[in-house]
C-alpha cells in the first residue's frame, strides 16, 4: 500500500492550494478539475463526502468497481482506499473534506457509527432519488456561506449538515451491483483481513492504530466478537487476537529495522500507551526485546 495521500497533496493534484482554514472545506466539483483529474488507488488521511449530480466515471474501492452514470453520493474515511477515473467532461456536484479534528462524539454517535461514513466492508455508494437529490443539493449549498462566515459555532452547524447527509444516505438503498462473497463467513473473513491490513504501514510516529482489539474490530464490522473469532478460527486457523498480534509484531519489526524512531515512538504508533507494555508484548511474540532485536539487525555478520 502506498503512503496515504494527505489533504494538501489532494488539493495539489487538482491544481489547488490547500486553504488551511480549518477542519472542514466544501467545493463544487465543476470548479475542482474533477472532469480531468484521476485519483489513483490509495488511502487518504481525511474524510470525504462526494455528490455527483452530472457526469460519469469509474469508482473503485476495496474489491468493488462500478460505473457511475447517474446522480450518486459516496462516503470515504481514512481506512478505505479508493480510486476515481472520470469518463466525461461535464462533471458537476459537490464534495466536502474534513479531518479527524472535525469528528466529535455527537457526529460519531451510536446510531451514526453504523453509517457508511465510518464503516469498513459496507456500502459507501448510494444512488438517491430526485427528492433526496434536491434535499442534498440544498444542504451542500448551505455549507458554502457557512464555511466563509465568522460565526463562532459554525463547525457545530456544519456537523449538523453532515449528520443530515449521513441520515439521508442511510435511508437510501445501496448500490446492488457489487461483487458479493459466496457466504457470510467468507465475507466476514475478507472484511476483517482487509480492515486489519488497511491500518498499515505506519507512516509517522504521530500516527496510531485506531483498531487494536477483537472487540473493536467486531464492532466496526457490525458482528459479535464471538462470531468474528469463530469465523476466523474456522476459516484461517487463527483467532482475531492472534491475527492482530501477528500483524502488529510484523509492523514493529519493520519499524525497528527501517525507521530511526525510538522505542517510545514505535510503541505509541502501535497503540501502546506505555513503552513497557510494548516491550512485554514484543518479547512474548519474539522471545527478545525490541532493543535487542534492533541491535542484532545492526550487528555485522562477522560478529553474529
Amino acid at each position: 500500500m502506498n503512503k496515504r495521500e494527505n489533504i494538501s497533496d489532494f488539493h495539489s493534484r487538482h491544481g489547488w492550494e490547500y486553504p488551511k482554514n480549518g477542519q472542514f472545506n466544501v467545493y463544487n466539483r465543476e470548479e475542482f478539475s474533477c472532469d480531468s483529474t484521476s485519483l489513483p488507488p490509495n488511502r487518504r488521511d481525511f474524510y470525504k463526502i462526494s455528490m455527483i449530480t452530472k457526469g460519469t466515471g469509474i469508482l473503485s474501492y476495496a474489491d468493488k468497481v462500478i460505473r457511475i452514470d447517474k446522480p450518486s453520493i459516496t462516503f470515504f474515511n481514512p481506512l478505505i482506499p479508493y480510486s476515481w477515473e472520470p469518463t466525461s467532461n461535464d462533471q458537476a456536484g459537490y464534495f466536502c473534506l474534513f479531518t479527524e479534528d472535525f469528528i466529535n462524539q455527537s457526529l460519531k454517535s451510536e446510531s451514526l457509527s453504523h453509517s457508511p461514513l465510518f464503516k469498513i466492508g459496507g456500502n459507501h455508494l448510494f444512488f438517491p432519488k430526485i427528492q433526496s437529490i434536491e434535499l442534498l443539493k440544498g444542504i451542500f449549498e448551505n455549507m458554502f456561506p457557512e464555511i466563509r462566515s465568522g460565526y463562532a459555532h459554525k463547525y457545530e452547524l456544519l456537523r449538523s449538515y453532515v449528520q443530515v447527509i449521513m441520515h439521508e444516505a442511510m435511508k437510501i438503498q445501496p448500490a446492488d451491483t457489487f461483487y458479493q462473497p459466496v457466504n457470510s463467513a467468507e465475507r466476514i473473513t475478507t472484511m476483517f483481513l482487509e480492515l486489519l491490513e488497511l491500518q498499515f504501514p505506519i507512516d509517522a510516529p504521530t500516527q496510531t492504530l485506531k483498531l487494536k482489539t477483537a472487540k473493536e474490530f467486531a464492532s466496526q464490522l457490525n458482528v459479535h466478537t464471538n462470531t468474528l473469532n469463530r469465523v476466523l478460527k474456522e476459516s484461517t486457523g487463527k483467532t482475531t487476537t492472534e491475527w492482530i498480534a501477528n500483524r502488529i509484531t510484523n509492523e514493529a519489526k519493520a519499524l525497528l529495522q527501517f525507521s530511526n524512531w525510538d522505542i517510545t515512538e514505535i510503541a505509541y504508533s502501535l497503540g501502546f500507551e506505555y513503552s513497557a507494555n510494548f516491550i512485554i508484548f514484543f518479547k512474548k511474540q519474539t522471545n527478545t526485546t525490541p532493543l535487542k532485536y534492533r541491535k542484532a539487525l545492526c550487528t555485522p555478520i562477522s560478529k553474529l
